[in-house]
């Protein structure tokens, strides 16, 4: 397994989509500091799944994105992927078949970060599964960067075994042992909670037993109260059979009675018939005599209300003839103080005459001596501006000659 390939876009300083072939297995990235060597490294440990941003020279995770300059915008994300050759079949399992292994890493600035798998979205651990007993990762000993030789020499024993299980390819095995003894961690910790539900289960059991019991003993006592209900209803029916037997005796009996009543309530009503037409032929009368009653009242209203209203008019024209005689009044002393304020007026008038006419001569004067200094100021702005034409030709001229300097 070899990396053919390194694709880069918008990590640190590869603002633009960039694309580093390694067409042979020695191939040197050279170049003056600052031009983004180590960029380089970082974005292969990146992609291998490195997350913590103190080991890419980083405050935080957002700060591998390019964050702008003075001649560029910041970008909202960035991705690096790396691009693997597995024609000798190194990597094996699901992907032992594929000739080219394409692992990809994004982030954007809100820290969503995401992996791809030859272009399927995966897990962080389906990467580093890829890369367990290869020697590779984000801080396996197959990327030496400066200071790392002294680090493996004063390394503690523990740090030296680990390197050496990466060597000898182990490493992946114990990575299974410990997830194996993990899961058998969980799966006794679910055997524990599944004992202490059961136990639960057990007493909810009990408990639901006792209300069986009592529902079975609510049943037999609900049966009896059905029986004791059914015959206590036989009793009451025979009773109100027999009640009903000696009611229907005094109906009988009322119905006779109710007969004679009624003969009687219809001589009642023949008489009553009579006395109504006597009543009505009475209200005819009386509605007559109210009507010219009411028409009286009605007239009498009518009088009273024109009385009072012409009382109000003449109020009202009498309170509106003051109000005017006092407008009269106001208008007359008004018009007393505008005359002598005329008059007053034309008198200062006429006194001011000689200075207005001394005033439009100063005026003309000045008029003339207004436009003179106009015409002197056209002139004067027309040879300013020919000097700022001269001045910034010069200037152009001296800015393009010093460009070609600095470009020679």
């Amino acid at each position: 397994m070899r990396l053919s390939k390194l694709k880069l876009s918008g990590f640190k300083s590869f603002v633009d989509p960039t694309t580093v072939h390694f067409p042979s297995s020695l191939t040197g990235v050279v170049g003056p500091n600052g031009c983004g060597k180590s960029n380089v490294i970082d974005a292969v440990r990146w992609v291998m799944g490195e997350t913590s941003a103190k080991h890419l020279r980083g405050d935080s995770m957002a700060d591998v994105i390019f964050n702008g300059s003075s001649a560029r915008k910041p970008v909202a994300q960035a991705s690096v992927e790396l691009v693997f050759d597995n024609a000798d079949g190194a990597i094996g399992g699901q992907y032992a078949n594929y000739n080219e292994i394409a692992l990809r890493r994004q982030v954007s600035r809100d820290g969503q970060s995401a992996y791809f798998l030859n272009g399927t979205r995966c897990r962080r651990r389906d990467i580093t599964d890829i890369f367990l007993g290869t020697g590779l990762g984000p801080r396996s000993y197959a990327i030496i960067e400066q200071g790392m030789i002294s680090r493996l020499i004063e390394a503690r024993p523990e740090d030296l075994r680990m390197f050496f299980e990466e060597a000898a390819g182990i490493s992946k095995y114990k990575e299974r042992r410990r997830e194996t003894e993990n899961r058998v961690r969980h799966t006794q910790e679910n055997l524990s909670r599944l004992q202490d539900l059961r136990e639960e289960i057990d007493k909810q059991l009990e408990k639901l037993k006792r209300q069986a019991r009592s529902a079975e003993r609510f049943k037999e006592l609900r049966e009896q109260e059905r029986r004791v209900r059914a015959e206590l209803l036989t009793l009451r029916y025979q009773k109100l059979h027999e009640e009903s037997a000696d009611r229907r005796s005094r109906i009988q009996e009322q119905e006779t009675g109710l007969e004679a009543v009624t003969a009687e309530l219809r001589a009642v009503e023949a008489a009553l018939e009579k006395g109504r037409a006597q009543h009505i032929e009475q209200s005819d009368r009386f509605n007559e005599v109210q009507g010219r009653f009411y028409a009286l009242g009605s007239d009498v209203a009518r009088s009273e209300q024109a009385i009072q209203h012409a009382k109000q008019s003449r109020q009202a024209q009498r309170e509106e003839l003051e109000k005017t005689e006092q407008g009269w009044n106001e208008v007359q002393a008004h018009i007393r103080v505008d005359t002598q304020r005329l008059e007053q007026l034309a008198q200062e008038l006429a006194a001011n005459e000689p200075a207005h006419a001394a005033a439009k001569e100063q005026a003309q004067r000045s008029r003339q001596a207004l436009d003179s200094a106009e015409s002197a100021m056209q002139a004067w702005q027309a040879d300013w501006d020919g000097f700022n034409a001269r001045t910034n030709e010069a200037s152009q001229t001296a800015q393009v000659e010093r460009t070609r300097i600095d470009h020679l």
